[in-house]
C-alpha cells in the first residue's frame, strides 16, 4: 500500500473512532485530543512501517511527538475547565454536520503531516548536516514560543484582570503569537526534510508536495479557522473599547513585531 494512502487511512480511522465516542457521549472533550493524536499516530505508524530508525527519522517523529503532547495537554486541560466547546453549538446535534467536521479534521491532519510522511517513508540517504540541525532547533524554538504564549494567556484568564484582553508578554508584539509559533513550527519541520527530499527520485515535485503541509496550516490559521474567527469574536466583544482599538492599531496581527507608537 502507498505510504500516503496508508497515512490517510490511519488519520481517517482515528477520527472515525473519536467521532463515534463524541457523538455517542455528546461530548466535546475528545475533539482536540483526537487532533493531536492523529499527528502522533501518523508519524509513529509510518515510522514503524518504514522499519528504519535512523537519527533523521527519529528526530522528525520526535518533534511531532513533542508538538502533539504539548497541544493535547493544553487543549485537554482547557476543555476540562470550560466543559463545552461553543464552536460545535448547532453542529454536534446534527449527525452529518458533526461527521463532516471529523472528516475535515482527518484530512487536515494528513495534509499537514505530508512532509513528515514523505521524509520518514522515503528510501533515500539522510545526511544530518547543519541545515537539518538548524531548522530542527528552530522547530523546537517555535514550539517553546507557542507554549509560552498559551501559558501567558491561560495565566491572564485564570485570575481577575483589570483589562479585558491580554497585551503583555508575547502578546505585546503580536495579537496571535501562539498561531505564529504554530506556523513557524511546521515550516521549520518541513525545512528539515528538504535536503533529503530534494535528493530523492522525484526531487522538486516531492519538495513541492511536502510544502503543501505548512502552506495549508498557515492558510487555515490566517484565513479560515484561526485568526479570522478570533478577530471577529474580539471585535464583537471589544470593538467599542478604546484600549482594544489602540492595541489593535499598534500591534501586529501575526508576526511578532515591536508595537507602533499611537
Amino acid at each position: 500500500m502507498n505510504d500516503l494512502l496508508f497515512a490517510f487511512l490511519i488519520s481517517l480511522g482515528i477520527n472515525a473512532l473519536f467521532f463515534i465516542a463524541a457523538a455517542s457521549l455528546k461530548t466535546d472533550k475528545v475533539t482536540d485530543l483526537s487532533y493531536s493524536l492523529s499527528f502522533i499516530v501518523i508519524a509513529a505508524a509510518v515510522l514503524i512501517r518504514s522499519s528504519s530508525y535512523d537519527t533523521g527519522r527519529l528526530v522528525v517523529a520526535g518533534l511531532v511527538l513533542l508538538w502533539g503532547i504539548r497541544l493535547a495537554s493544553y487543549l485537554l486541560s482547557r476543555i476540562i475547565k470550560t466543559k463545552v466547546d461553543h464552536r460545535f453549538d448547532g453542529i454536534r446535534e446534527s449527525f452529518f454536520k458533526f461527521a463532516r467536521f471529523w472528516l475535515l479534521q482527518a484530512i487536515t491532519a494528513w495534509v499537514v503531516s505530508l512532509p513528515v510522511i514523505l521524509y520518514i517513508s522515503g528510501d533515500f540517504p539522510r545526511a544530518l548536516g547543519p541545515f537539518f540541525v538548524a531548522f530542527a532547533i528552530i522547530a523546537l524554538a517555535a514550539l517553546a514560543f507557542e507554549t509560552v504564549a498559551d501559558a501567558q494567556k491561560s495565566a491572564f484568564h485564570s485570575k481577575p484582570a483589570e483589562r479585558r484582553f491580554i497585551r503583555s508578554g508575547l502578546w505585546k508584539y503580536s495579537r496571535h503569537p501562539n498561531y505564529f509559533g504554530e506556523a513557524l513550527f511546521w515550516w521549520a519541520l518541513f525545512a528539515t526534510t528538504v535536503p533529503a527530499l530534494y535528493g530523492s527520485f522525484a526531487d522538486i515535485l516531492t519538495v513541492l508536495l511536502a510544502a503543501v503541509g505548512p502552506m495549508f496550516i498557515t492558510f487555515l490559521l490566517l484565513f479560515v479557522s484561526g485568526i479570522p474567527l478570533l478577530e471577529k469574536a474580539a471585535n464583537k466583544k471589544l470593538g467599542q473599547d478604546p484600549e482594544y482599538v489602540a492595541y489593535k492599531m499598534a500591534t501586529s496581527i501575526f508576526v511578532p513585531w515591536p508595537p507602533k507608537k499611537t
